[in-house]
């Protein structure tokens, strides 16, 4: 196969498969041990995988599901599709049946991939009604069986009988840059979930923003981990397609509960994250260090004194010069190498957090150890990134200058605007929705508040849609207050309640772990998390944790009164979205009652 024009992301892996043969493309966990899959064959169940979808009358523009957890199988399914000119349509592997079934209903999808039996159930009991579903395609080998099911191995044996080899190259050729690659539905925080539309262009710009800003950082002997859903538009960009286009290694996690195991295993020297994983390993080093020995609690507690004097040299690539020199190597040598290692990151040239706001304390802890953790930011609906701290300039708690290309203004009411070749196209069947959220001059508007500094680098202050203001008129972004919260060890979740009221309250859901082993050695004994919230003592301990949390702010936006809550919030529960942001209009409504006895009638 000659070399294509790189006009979409399947032209790039065709042409880095034809440099990298029999290289390793991906890594994949059967067992108890990783195997490779080389970049050939990958190509050749990309070319059998699209052969199948013509077989099946795929055309261009038609839509094509994909239900699934992260594996190469869904690598594969997308590549294809995209490659005959078909728009796949992502789902959360997490997601109820009802909502894969809006998802698969909107956007009239031909056909769907799934990823285990959990996934092919969901679907084929919504067979009946999803009149234009004409084929599910298992990635596992499924119990069921019915006409309407495809095994994967049988279509990839169908799509080689096929030969349209020459059909396989058209369509790749015929890809323009503004044809509509994918459409991801968005998490649905505020209402029903829209269809985002983004194009071959959308990607394959974003992609190569970050290669420029990155130049020299980047490169084929890389290796990733991938963990965040692929359905995310994060771990899409940056986890898929940008390591495609450096020609790099990505290895699948088993799940997010196996993170901590397969970061020993592969040892990444990339890691793309949302904040949870960064605060998870946080707090449970703090909890290790606090029941450590005398001699390792003094180690630590040197060591971290070093981490902090460590953050002017690592945020600005500085080299240690002199005594702190010296005095760094011993506390690496000591503690951080040590950590490090035990935690699967000696490898790590960085690490990204995007998706939701790194609180300052985590981004800290981990730039003071010789960790090089880069927040960033972006939404769905600009492939995602638009901004990102860069390695030589890093600034805890802003999310750094604009990619090369993004345009970004703040508007009178405070509100961030870009415009750039990485903005969506706009939502699927939703054109009002679509001209709301552009500017006359074409800036896309995020929904999100934030200032830029004199280095052009920006701060998230808040979300309008979630801007609290309070009966005394005061505006409070509540998701400021809430990472301050969790820096506690003894929060995992909370929800700042104060929208017309006199103060601000919270929903608490304590970190269940921290709590019952600090309450085992103080002595409390209970039979459950529900009566162990209810004890005075712990209820004194969450009051003087919140009064810390509360001193860096101003009386209005302090935490009057609290309540603790029993039970974690999940997806499951109704709570978080698929990308684990909190659904506020849910707690409230859910909690209602208890948010009402935290504001007594006045007498």
């Amino acid at each position: 196969m000659g070399t294509a024009i790189e006009n979409s992301i399947p032209a790039v892996f065709q042409n880095q498969a034809g440099r990298y043969g029999d290289r390793t493309c991906v890594l994949y966990k059967t067992g108890s041990t990783y195997k490779p899959l080389s970049w050939a064959a990958m190509q050749t169940m990309v070319q059998d995988l699209a052969g199948f979808l013509i077989s099946r009358d795929i055309r261009p523009g038609d839509r094509i599901a994909i239900f699934s957890p992260n594996r190469f199988e869904w690598w594969i399914a997308d590549l294809a599709a995209l490659s005959i000119g078909a728009v796949d349509v992502p789902i959360y592997a997490t997601n109820s049946a009802e909502e894969a079934r809006y998802i698969l209903e909107h956007s009239e999808s031909r056909l769907c991939f799934t990823g285990d039996e959990e996934h092919l159930q969901k679907v084929f009991d919504l067979r009946t009604r999803l009149p234009r579903l004409q084929t599910i395609v298992p990635f596992h080998k499924p119990s069921l069986s019915d006409g309407l099911i495809v095994p994967f191995d049988r279509a990839l044996a169908e799509g080689k009988r096929a030969e349209s080899d020459s059909l396989f190259q058209a369509g790749l050729k015929a890809l323009r840059l503004e044809d509509t690659a994918t459409i991801i539905y968005t998490s649905g925080t505020t209402g029903p979930p829209k269809g985002v539309m983004l194009s071959h262009g959308n990607f394959l710009s974003n992609v190569n923003q970050i290669m420029t800003d990155f130049s020299g950082r980047l490169g084929p002997e890389d290796l990733f981990l991938s963990f965040l859903p692929l359905s995310h538009a994060l771990e899409r960009t940056a986890g898929f397609y940008l390591p495609i286009k450096m020609g790099a290694t990505v290895a699948f996690a088993e799940s997010f509960l196996t993170i901590q195991e397969n970061l020993q295993e592969i040892k990444p020297t990339i890691l793309v994250s949302v904040p949870r994983l960064y605060e998870k390993i946080h707090t449970g080093v703090l909890s290790k260090a606090k029941d450590a020995s005398a001699i390792k609690k003094a180690l630590f507690t040197m060591a971290m004194k070093c981490a902090v004097l460590n953050l002017e040299y690592v945020c600005n690539a500085k080299k240690r010069k002199g005594l702190f020199a010296l005095r760094y190597v011993l506390a690496d040598k000591l503690v951080f190498s040590k950590l490090k290692s035990a935690l699967g990151m000696e490898r790590l040239k960085f690490a990204v957090s995007g998706g939701g706001a790194l609180s300052v304390e985590d981004a800290e802890f981990f730039l003071g150890i010789g960790i090089v953790v880069l927040e960033g930011f972006g939404l769905t609906e600009t492939s995602p990134v638009t901004h990102v701290n860069r390695p030589d300039r890093i600034l805890p708690g802003s999310v750094g200058p604009p990619l090369s290309g993004t345009e970004v203004k703040i508007d009178s009411s405070g509100e961030i605007l870009i415009r750039g070749p990485q903005v969506m196209k706009g939502y699927y069947k939703e054109k009002a929705a679509t001209g709301a959220v552009f500017t006359e001059d074409g800036f896309f508007r995020t929904g999100d508040i934030g200032v830029i500094d004199e280095e052009n680098c920006l701060t998230i202050t808040g979300r309008i849609k979630e801007i609290i203001i309070t009966s005394g008129g005061k505006s409070i972004s509540p998701q400021n207050i809430e990472s301050s919260l969790k820096v506690s060890r003894f929060i995992e979740q909370a929800s700042v309640i104060g929208e017309k009221r006199k103060y601000l309250s919270a929903l608490i859901v304590p970190a269940f772990d921290e709590l019952v082993q600090w309450a085992s050695s103080v002595g409390i004994k209970a039979e459950s998390t529900a009566s162990l919230i209810k004890n005075e003592r712990v209820q004194r301990l969450y009051e003087r944790e919140i009064t810390a949390s509360n001193a860096g702010y101003a009386r209005a936006e302090q935490i009057r009164k609290f309540t603790l809550l029993a039970h974690e919030w999940t997806q499951q529960t109704g709570e978080l979205t698929p990308t684990l942001k909190l659904k506020r209009h849910v707690v409230e409504k859910k909690y209602a009652g208890l948010i009402e006895d935290m504001y007594p009638p006045e007498i």
